[in-house]
Parts: C-alpha cells; sequence; structure tokens
C-alpha cells in the first residue's frame, strides 16, 4: 500500500546522485508508489505540541541532467505522514538536536521515524563505538592535552580526530616526537592558556591494515549487508573516506566483520537505529555511523544491490 514518505535532508540540489544514498532511498520509495515529501532543517515546527512541517512535494528520477521536481510548499500536521527519513548530515549541532526533538513528537503521535531521534541524540558517531570495547583498538577520549600526548607517546602511531566531523575532515595522523602534535591539539579541542573552552578529541591507536581500506558495513534492523565498502587510501594520503579522494572497492564480509556486526546490532535495534553503518579497519570498529550512513549506490552498483529495498521492506513490515 501506499505511504506517504518524507525526507528531511541537505539541499537537494547539490547532492551527487551518483553516489548519494539518501537519493537511493527516494528512488526506491517512488519506484513503490509512495508519495514522496521534502523539507530542510528550516522547515520544522511544533504548534501547541504537535509537530508540523512544511512540506513540499517531491518527484525523482536517476537523470543527473534534472534529478527532482518540488511542488508547493505547504505546512503539514505531520500525523498525515507514514514516515520520515532524517537524512541530514553532520555536525550534531543543536540546531540537529532540536530537529530530533519536533521529530520526537511526531513519533509519539504513530509517525515512523528513521532512525530515532532520541537515539540520533544519544549516539555521537564516535563515542557510540565505545560502547564495544572488545571490538575496538586501543582509544582514548580526552581533552587534557597532556594525556592525548601521553596516549601518542604510548602507541608510537596515532589518528586524532574530533567528535563532530565526517567525511575525514579534522583527522591527522601523528607519530612519537612530532613537533607538530601540539599543534593539531590546538586545532582540535581549542580552549585558552587556563583550559577554559576545550573540546573533547579522539585519540585512537594507528592501524595499519588501513591501506586495505576503512570497510563500511550497512546494517538494516541490525542485519548486515553481506558485503562492505573498503575505501582505499589513495597516494600519500592516510584517510579512506571517499570524501578525502579514497577509493571504493566492495568486498565480502568477513568472518571478524561479522562478528563485530553481531556484538552491535542488538543494541541497534534496542535504540531503534534501524540503517546504521559501521566503520571498520582490519579487525577494529572505529565508528557507527547513524545519522546518515552512506554507500549504497557504490554496493548496489558493484554486486547488483538493493540495499534501499531491503530498508523499504523493514519499513513497510513495521507500518503493516
Amino acid at each position: 500500500m501506499p505511504h506517504s514518505v518524507a525526507v528531511l535532508m541537505d539541499p537537494i540540489s547539490a547532492i551527487k546522485i551518483v553516489k548519494d544514498t539518501t537519493f537511493a532511498m527516494l528512488l526506491e520509495a517512488s519506484r513503490r508508489g509512495h508519495q514522496l515529501y521534502y523539507m530542510e532543517q528550516g522547515d520544522l515546527a511544533l504548534r501547541d505540541g504537535t509537530a508540523w512541517a512544511r512540506l513540499r512535494p517531491l518527484t525523482v528520477k536517476d537523470d543527473p541532467s534534472g534529478w527532482f521536481t518540488l511542488g508547493d510548499a505547504r505546512w503539514t500536521d505531520m500525523r498525515e505522514l507514514n514516515t520520515v527519513l532524517m537524512r541530514k548530515d553532520p555536525p550534531v549541532d543543536a540546531q540537529f538536536i532540536y530537529d530530533t526533538m519536533v521529530l520526537e513528537a511526531a513519533q509519539r503521535a504513530g509517525v515512523q521515524v528513521i532512525n530515532n531521534p532520541q537515539a540520533l541524540r544519544d549516539c555521537n558517531e564516535k563515542l557510540f563505538a565505545t560502547h564495544f570495547p572488545q571490538c575496538m583498538a586501543p582509544t582514548l577520549v580526552a581533552r587534557e592535552p597532556a594525556e592525548l600526548r601521553r596516549f601518542v607517546a604510548e602507541h608510537g602511531d596515532a589518528v586524532l580526530k574530533p567528535l563532530d566531523g565526517m567525511g575525514g575532515r579534522g583527522i591527522f595522523r601523528v607519530k612519537a616526537g612530532d613537533k607538530n602534535l601540539n599543534s593539531m591539539l590546538e586545532t582540535l579541542i581549542g580552549g585558552n592558556s587556563h583550559g577554559e573552552g576545550r573540546q573533547f578529541a579522539i585519540a585512537q591507536k594507528f592501524i595499519p591494515q588501513i591501506s586495505a581500506g576503512d570497510k563500511r558495513i550497512l546494517l538494516i534492523d541490525g542485519e548486515p549487508v553481506p558485503y562492505a565498502l573498503a575505501r582505499i587510501p589513495q597516494g600519500d594520503e592516510f584517510r579512506g573516506n571517499l570524501a578525502a579522494g579514497g577509493r571504493g572497492e566492495g568486498v565480502p564480509l568477513s568472518d571478524r566483520d561479522r562478528w563485530i556486526a553481531a556484538e552491535v546490532a542488538p543494541d541497534l535495534r534496542r535504540r531503534g537505529l534501524r540503517f546504521a553503518g559501521l566503520d571498520v579497519i582490519g579487525d577494529y570498529l572505529t565508528e557507527i555511523n547513524v545519522t546518515s550512513p552512506t554507500c549504497v549506490r557504490e554496493l548496489d552498483k558493484q554486486f547488483g544491490l538493493n540495499i534501499a529495498g531491503l530498508l523499504f521492506d523493514a519499513i513497510e513490515n513495521s507500518a503493516a
């Protein structure tokens, strides 16, 4: 039965459809005959505790010369919707948090929101992985420079990154004795000479297997897609992120990949994180992506999959 499906996303006019996972979801919803609606961050409101959205009817087609058409905007009681796809990219800042609170009001009224708004607030993509230390390489989260320096000295080779980045931005690789370490820490944690205003950063032991790729493993309702996209660094770059120039190569899941997925899956299901992406380097989990996991179009193309179809099977079964 056709559903009404609304998407909250970054501007659709700026996406690259050949690799945009949200667009893959929209194409699948359209193929199934669902009515699509579009909104951005400024289009949410609460009226006497009821969630409303300024929605525009949306049509999509897989055509790089013109992939979408929008109708006229109309403020709509969100209780008229069946499903909302929350696909706004990080950072998870104050406005993102407020968006999840409005979406939670819609959820209380019976709308399916994917992913669960409370889980989007609770599960920072860097910190959430630390719930599974058995799956991770040595990791430190701190805002004290001396502790971060001590971690680098202890492990000899480490990666430093902010807690709210995406696409490989703000990530440093540093070795013990590097004279640039203090500058890197100043960039990441900020603050004044008295330590006021510092921000948390994460340090992880460098995993040499990054040369074989940073694997993205997608899970739908806790079930892993059988192939991962290994994002392989190119040239002198140590980051595998596609946004940082990495090359995506599909690979079957290893036994270790499946073990990591099985360790994480019960918590994903419990929290209502219905579409998630695990980042795995070598034998180690590094991040759990829950805001807007990507790599669907690349895996679909390489292996003849329809990952968005699996997601909508799950969505429709939940609504039945």
